[in-house]
C-alpha cells in the first residue's frame, strides 16, 4: 500500500497498433477503470512509445508505484528497458496481462 509520499499510478495500454489484445477485453478493462472513479493514464500503444523512446516511460517508472494493464509482463518490461526506462529492483511495478487474463481479473488487480 502506498504511503502519503508515494504516488500510485495505473497505466492502461490500448494496444492500438499491434492488435494482440482482444477488443472485448480491452474495452471491458477500460470501462471498469472509467467507472471506478480512480485516476489512470491511458496510452495508445506502449510498443509505439518504446520505439520512439518516449521520455514519459521514464517518468512513469520513477514516480512511485505503477500498475500496468497491457500484455505479457516480460514484453512490457523490455519495452520500457528499450526506451531507457528500466523497472526498479523492488516490486513497485506490476504488469497485468490483458492478453491472457480475463478482464475481471485484470481489473481486480488494478483496483485493489
Amino acid at each position: 500500500m502506498a504511503n502519503d509520499s508515494e504516488k500510485e499510478t495505473i497505466l492502461y495500454c490500448r494496444c492500438a497498433y499491434a492488435g494482440v489484445i482482444r477488443d472485448d477485453v480491452k474495452n471491458e478493462v477500460l470501462k471498469g477503470l472509467c467507472e471506478s472513479g480512480k485516476s489512470f493514464e491511458s496510452v495508445a500503444d506502449l510498443c509505439e512509445m518504446s520505439a520512439r523512446k518516449d521520455p514519459a516511460l521514464k517518468d512513469l517508472v520513477g514516480n512511485g508505484s505503477l500498475r500496468i494493464a497491457a500484455c505479457h509482463p516480460r514484453a512490457v518490461k523490455w519495452l520500457f528497458h528499450s526506451a531507457g526506462a528500466d523497472f526498479p529492483d523492488d516490486e513497485s511495478v506490476e504488469v497485468h496481462n490483458m492478453r491472457d487474463e480475463p478482464a475481471e481479473n485484470v481489473l481486480d488487480e488494478l483496483l485493489r
